[in-house]
C-alpha cells in the first residue's frame, strides 16, 4: 500500500493550501481526453482493456525464452527499456544475472562501442535471443545495436533459428523495424499507437522483459488496475492529485528542482525511469520542475552538503520502503571494539528508516521542503501502484503547468545536428 505524506512542506508552504481543486480540474482533463496531447493517453486504459490475445503470446514467449536462451537482449532507449529494467532491479535484484537464468543484458540505450564489444564478448558460445523495441526503427543508438545483434544472430543460427531469436517490439503497421520484421518474418509486439514511450512499462515493451525475469505480470496488471481505479477518481484525498498539487506550489514557491530521493542500489533505475517520465512532459516552454535523483544513504556524502546548504530552489520527494525483501540483524560480538554494540537490536531495515527520517529532519531545518511516499513492501503489487501513481501524477501536473505532456519535441533537436554530422541522407 502507498502512502503520501505533505506535511513536510510546510516549512515553505501551508500544506492545506495546495490547490487540490486545480488538480482535480487537471485530471478531469486527462480522463476526459479534452487536453493536449490526449491521442496518446491510451496508457489509461492498459489496466482494463489490453490485447487478450497478444498478452497469451507475451507469458508463452517469455516461457520459450526462459526455457531455451542462456541470455536475452533488450535493445531500447528512453522509455523502450527504462521501465523493464527498474522493474527487474526492484522487484528482482540488481545482482540478478549472477543468480537466474536466463541472463539479461541492456543494449542500444547509448553509444559505446566498448560496452557494446564486451557484450559480445560475453555472449559468445551462448543461446542468445534479441528483443528490439522501437516504434520506428530509426533511432540511431538501439538502430546501431539491432543491426549488429541481429548479424550476430543471421551468423550464428540457421535462417529459420534466427526467425525464433529476433523479438521486434514495434508499431503496428508501419516504420523500418516493422518492414525489417514483415521481410525476416520475425516475432512481432505492438507498441500502441496511443502509447508514449515513457508510459509503456506495461504494453509489451515492459512485459515481455518483465515476464523473462520470472515477473507475475499478472499480479503486475490486477494490482495497476486497483491502482487506476483510485487514481482516477475525482477526490481531494486523491494520492496523484496530492503529489501533483504539492510539487505545483512548491514550484511557484520558487522551488524549482526536485530530487527523488531513494533507498539503495535497488531502485536506481526507478528514479532513471522517473526522471524520464517528469523531464520530457514538463520541461517545455522554459518552464517546469527539474528532475534529479539522490541514492540514501550513498548520495549524502557527496550531494548531501548541497541539499542542506545550496541554492534554496530543491524540493524533495522521498521514497521510502518500509522494509527490505531480506532481514539482516546485526551480530552480537562479545567485544565492542567497533562502537556498534548500540546497533544489535536492529535490522538493517530499521537503520535505513532511522537513516531516512535523520535525513528527513535535516533537510526540513536546512530548508529543503520534503513530501514523503511510502511503500510497505517491495513486490508486484507494489509495482503496478508506483506506476501508476506516478504516471497519473505526472499527466495531472503537466496540465496544471499548461503544457502537452505527452510529447517530446526537444528531444529532437539534438538528432538533427547528429544526423546533419554523420551525413545521413534527408
Amino acid at each position: 500500500m502507498l502512502n503520501i505524506d505533505i506535511s513536510g512542506i510546510s516549512n515553505v508552504v501551508d500544506p492545506s493550501k495546495i490547490d487540490r481543486e486545480g488538480a482535480i480540474k487537471a485530471l478531469q482533463t486527462l480522463k476526459n481526453r479534452t487536453g493536449e496531447g490526449s491521442d496518446f493517453t491510451g496508457w489509461l486504459d492498459l489496466p482494463y482493456s489490453y490485447d487478450n490475445e497478444e498478452y497469451a503470446r507475451v507469458k508463452e514467449t517469455a516461457a520459450e525464452i526462459r526455457e531455451n536462451a542462456d541470455v536475452f537482449i533488450i535493445i531500447g532507449i528512453g522509455g523502450s527499456y527504462l521501465g523493464s529494467r527498474m522493474a527487474i532491479e526492484l522487484i528482482r535484484s540488481i545482482r540478478f544475472n549472477e543468480t537466474k537464468k536466463p541472463l539479461i543484458y541492456f543494449a542500444g540505450n547509448g553509444i559505446s562501442g566498448d560496452a557494446t564489444a564486451e557484450l559480445l564478448e560475453l555472449i559468445e558460445g551462448k543461446s542468445v535471443y534479441v528483443n528490439v523495441i522501437s516504434k520506428s526503427g530509426t533511432t540511431l543508438e538501439p538502430a546501431l545495436a539491432f543491426r549488429i545483434f541481429r548479424d550476430y544472430i543471421n551468423r550464428h543460427y540457421s535462417a529459420e533459428e534466427a526467425k525464433k531469436r529476433i523479438i521486434c517490439t514495434t508499431d503496428k503497421a508501419r516504420g523500418v523495424l516493422k518492414g525489417i520484421a514483415d521481410a525476416e518474418g520475425y516475432r512481432t509486439f505492438v507498441i500502441p499507437d496511443d502509447v508514449g514511450g515513457r508510459y509503456s512499462v506495461f504494453t509489451p515493451v515492459g512485459l515481455l522483459p518483465l515476464a523473462v525475469s520470472g515477473i507475475d505480470i499478472d499480479e503486475v496488471m490486477k494490482s495497476s488496475k486497483a491502482a487506476m481505479d483510485e487514481m482516477l477518481k475525482e477526490d481531494l484525498d486523491n494520492k496523484a492529485v496530492t503529489y501533483a498539487a504539492a510539487r505545483r506550489v512548491l514550484y511557484d514557491a520558487g522551488k524549482t528542482v526536485e530530487i527523488l530521493s531513494y533507498p539503495g542500489e535497488r531502485a536506481h533505475f526507478f528514479a532513471e525511469w522517473w526522471k524520464q517520465l517528469y523531464g520530457e512532459s514538463e520541461g517545455k516552454g522554459g518552464k517546469g520542475i527539474y528532475p534529479t535523483s539522490c541514492q540514501i544513504t550513498a548520495d549524502l556524502h557527496s550531494l548531501g552538503q548541497y541539499i542542506q546548504q545550496g541554492l534554496r530552489i530543491l524540493q524533495e520527494t522521498m521514497l521510502v520502503f518500509d522494509c527490505c525483501s531480506k532481514t539482516i540483524k546485526l551480530p552480537h560480538l562479545d567485544s565492542n571494539d567497533d562502537g556498534l554494540a548500540y546497533t544489535e537490536k536492529f535490522t538493517y531495515s530499521d537503520i535505513l528508516k532511522g537513516a531516512f527520517e535523520g535525513t528527513k529532519q535535516a533537510h526540513i531545518s536546512g530548508g529543503v521542503p520534503v513530501i514523503t511516499i511510502t511503500t510497505d513492501k517491495i513486490d508486484e503489487t507494489v509495482l503496478g501502484e508506483l506506476v501508476v501513481f506516478f504516471e497519473t501524477a505526472c499527466g495531472i501536473s503537466g496540465y496544471m503547468q499548461g503544457c502537452n505532456p505527452f510529447d517530446q519535441p526537444g528531444v529532437e533537436e539534438y538528432k538533427k545536428n547528429m544526423f546533419a554530422i554523420l551525413g545521413r541522407d534527408k
